[in-house]
């Protein structure tokens, strides 16, 4: 599948794997079929899950709302669903995605 599906509708899926309670957050690169991702926050009353969820949607230049966690709440293997952009649109803001 990759780290992007995008369902019927057009609508982009993000697969990603998170580092929790990490130094410094960021976007890393691929982790094997999902974009890595390291967020300050630890792993503790979903403090990681909005960490993520924030930090998707400033690298995306979305709003928190459009960025909806679709798969994985307790696991470091989780899926996002981005609303208002396209798979194109992803890989261009954010590279990674695509092992750039």
């Amino acid at each position: 599948m990759g780290a992007v599906a995008v369902e019927a509708d057009g609508t982009v899926v993000l697969s990603v794997y998170v580092q929790p309670g990490a130094t410094r957050a960021g976007i890393v690169g691929l982790h094997g079929d999902a974009l890595k991702l390291r967020v300050t926050a630890p792993p503790e009353d979903g403090r990681a899950n909005k960490a993520v969820v924030a930090l998707l949607a400033e690298a995306c230049g979305l709003a928190p709302s459009a960025v909806e966690l679709v798969r994985g709440a307790t696991s470091r293997r989780k899926q996002f669903r981005l609303s208002g952009l396209t798979e194109e649109e992803l890989t261009r803001r954010v590279p990674a995605v695509s092992g750039d």
